[in-house]
């Protein structure tokens, strides 16, 4: 194998490949790059979360577990995407003037003001269940 190969469909011949079949460059997925010379810095795309369709209630629990004795009202089955639960959640913090979250698909609103909660979610169309004691 002395002579002198100039391509990469020489070097396919050479091992009894077909050269059309060859491709010269591989493509690069971009879901593995974080930065490249020619755009700078590339952002991951994001995955749209699938969001848990509503059996049409509203579920409203209060909870301390995991929280040293203090109690929360978590609010689940509302079948809202990412933005529009923490819109609403927002709204149920101002309206029991506590603090609270989102996380994932439940809210958290601080202390034991499920009355509140409830006439707020009925005031905004929902069907509400209490669950648990």
């Amino acid at each position: 194998m002395k002579e002198k190969l100039s391509s990469l469909s020489d070097l396919a011949q050479a091992f009894g490949k077909d050269a059309n079949n060859i491709t010269t460059a591989t493509k690069i997925d971009d879901n593995s790059l974080v930065y490249s010379t020619d755009t700078g810095r590339i952002k991951q795309s994001k995955i749209d979360n699938y969001i848990t369709p509503s059996d049409g209630f509203a579920k409203v629990r209060r909870e301390t577990k995991g929280r040293k004795g203090k109690g929360v009202v978590t609010i689940t089955g509302l079948g809202l995407d990412s933005k529009s639960l923490k819109d609403l959640a927002k709204k149920l913090k101002k309206i029991c003037g506590t603090g609270g979250t989102v996380i994932g698909e439940v809210i958290e609103i601080q202390g034991d003001k499920r009355e509140i909660i409830k006439q707020t979610l009925e005031k905004y169309g929902y069907k509400v269940k209490f669950i648990g004691g």
